[in-house]
C-alpha cells in the first residue's frame, strides 16, 4: 500500500503566517507540520510516499525533506498542483504514483495522537472500496459530517449549518484504484473545486465505504485556533512522554 500526503493550497485562513511560506511548513511544537503526517505513514508501515504540494514555496519541501532519510525512507516522491482546485483534484495527481495499488491519503495539516496502523491493516483486507476515519467533535459544522445508521454511513454533508451528527470526517482516507475513475466524473462545487466529500459519497452510494472512529486526539491546523490547539496537544504528548521516561 502507498501513502499520499496532500500539502498544497495557499493557507489563506492562516494569513499572515502563510504569506512567505507554505502552511505545512509552519512549526507545530518542535517540528515542521509536514513531519507529522509523514511519520504517521511510516509508523503504519508505509514507506512509498508521495507529497502533493503547490504554490510559490513547493521547492522548500525538497530542501527540508530531501529523500526522506530522516524518516528511514530511501526516497520521497513529489508532484505539483497548479492553483487551488480542491482536495480531489490534488489527489488525482497521484494516479501515476498509485499505479493501481490501494492508497492511504492524509491531509498534510491533520495531526493525531495514536497510530493508524490497525486501520490500515483492516483496509488492506477489505476487498474493494474505501475507508474513512471519523472523530467526535464539538464543532462539526466546520467539517464534513457523517450521517450514520448502525454500522453504515448514509451520507456525508460538507460543513452543514445543522449537523445531523457530531462525527467529523477527518483528513484520513483510504481508497482502492476506483477513486481516480470517480474523480474524473466530478464537477466543480460552488467553490470551484473538486470536493473529496463527493468522492466519498460516491463510494457510499455503491455501498463500498467502511469507517472507524479514530482513537486518541485529532486536530487540523486550518485556522489560528486549530494551529494553537495542535501545538498544545503535541506539546502535551511530548511532556507526558518525558515524565514517563
Amino acid at each position: 500500500m502507498k501513502g499520499v500526503i496532500l500539502a498544497g493550497g495557499l493557507g489563506k485562513r492562516l494569513e499572515p503566517l502563510t504569506r512567505i511560506t507554505n502552511k505545512h511548513l509552519l512549526p507545530v511544537y518542535g517540528k515542521p507540520m509536514i513531519y507529522y503526517p509523514i511519520q504517521t505513514l511510516v509508523d503504519a508501515g508505509i514507506k512509498d510516499i508521495l507529497i502533493v504540494t503547490g504554490g510559490n514555496h513547493a521547492g522548500e519541501f525538497l530542501r527540508l525533506l530531501g529523500n526522506g532519510s530522516e524518516f528511514g525512507l530511501k526516497d520521497i516522491n513529489y508532484t505539483y498542483q497548479k492553483g487551488e482546485g480542491g482536495i480531489a483534484e490534488a489527489l488525482d495527481l497521484a494516479e501515476h504514483f498509485a499505479d493501481n495499488d490501494k492508497i492511504v491519503v492524509i491531509l498534510g495539516d491533520n495531526l493525531i495522537e495514536k497510530s493508524i496502523k490497525q486501520y490500515v491493516s483492516d483496509f488492506s483486507k477489505q476487498p474493494k472500496g474505501a475507508k474513512i476515519l471519523l472523530k467526535k467533535v464539538d464543532d462539526p459544522e466546520r467539517f464534513g459530517v457523517a450521517e450514520i445508521n448502525g454500522n453504515q454511513i448514509i451520507k456525508i454533508v460538507e460543513k452543514p449549518k445543522h449537523p445531523k451528527s457530531d462525527y467529523a470526517v477527518t483528513g484520513f482516507y483510504m481508497y482502492d484504484k476506483k477513486v481516480f475513475d470517480i474523480i474524473k466524473t466530478l464537477k466543480p462545487s460552488h467553490r470551484g473545486e473538486l470536493e473529496i466529500t463527493d468522492v466519498n459519497n460516491e463510494y457510499i452510494k455503491c455501498n463500498q465505504m467502511s469507517f472507524a472512529v479514530l482513537d486518541g486526539w485529532w486536530s487540523d491546523c486550518g485556522t489560528h485556533e486549530a494551529l494553537l490547539r495542535a501545538n498544545n496537544l503535541v506539546a502535551g504528548n511530548a511532556n507526558h512522554k518525558l515524565k514517563n521516561y
